[in-house]
């Protein structure tokens, strides 16, 4: 039987400081689910090298954060598709709503992703084929379905920032080297919970990283406030840990 490896989701996870910017990737339909995709300007023409798959927390992948994040990818070298399983619903278009029903949301959102995701990643294999590297990096809500496509032959790598829905089932299928991202304060992933993954890592002689940032709480790699130096430079070195990860493991051959 399988162990759950999280805890309680909270408010930190359903809470955003918006960023600012101008997102430069395209809206595109793959296997008949809206996916934001980055590509890196500077060699449009060019081959693609590494796709990385995104996964992302409930504000889904065309919140103005997550299309910053993604073209920061796409802007170190790599093609980024970011699937949207909230179709058009992503959880900030409720939040001030009086009487907002936010457990009947995420569930309808989960069976929803868990009905779009294997198409999906099937689709994004059909599109880019097979002589391309691929990666995958989940955020909250996203880091459950970043392990199915981990437990696969797929991947090269796989990261994952404050995880939620973590299961040690999840976890010792997975075949692929591991980054996690973590916030000192994170109910739903807590220090007991990470040093269980931890644990399991070591057992099972994975290649993993963990980055455990002070001074942040659940939610910093892409809602965290960028008036807030630690928070700011929590989510930046997150992410430039992430494309540092990327680029170990999926360079050229």
């Amino acid at each position: 039987m399988s162990s759950t490896l999280a805890g309680p989701l909270t408010d930190h996870c359903f809470t955003s400081v918006a960023h600012s910017g101008t997102p430069k990737g395209e809206s595109i339909t793959i296997a008949g689910v809206p996916t934001y995709l980055s590509t890196p300007q500077a060699s449009a023409a060019s081959a693609v090298d590494t796709v990385i798959l995104y996964f992302s927390d409930v504000f889904g992948p065309f919140y103005i954060n997550a299309q910053l994040v993604q073209d920061y990818y796409a802007s170190q070298g790599f093609t980024v598709v970011g699937i949207d399983y909230f179709f058009g619903d992503p959880v900030h278009l409720h939040l001030n709503k009086p009487g907002f029903d936010r457990p009947t949301w995420r569930t309808k959102s989960v069976e929803q992703a868990k009905a779009s995701v294997p198409k999906w990643v099937d689709g994004v294999k059909e599109m880019f084929g097979t002589n391309v590297k691929y990666c995958a990096v989940g955020f909250c809500f996203g880091a459950p379905y970043v392990f199915q496509v981990a437990a696969t032959d797929m991947l090269s790598c796989a990261a994952v920032a404050h995880p939620t829905s973590l299961t040690e089932e999840l976890l010792r299928a997975s075949k692929v080297p591991l980054l996690f991202s973590c916030a000192e304060t994170d109910s739903a992933f807590p220090a007991t919970f990470r040093r269980q993954v931890e644990d399991i890592l070591v057992e099972k002689k994975a290649t993993y990283y963990f980055q455990i940032f002070s001074g942040v709480s659940h939610g910093f790699g892409t809602r965290g406030d960028p008036e807030v130096e630690t928070e700011r430079w929590a989510k930046e070195e997150c992410q430039r840990g992430m494309v540092g990860w990327f680029k170990r493991f999926a360079s050229s051959k």
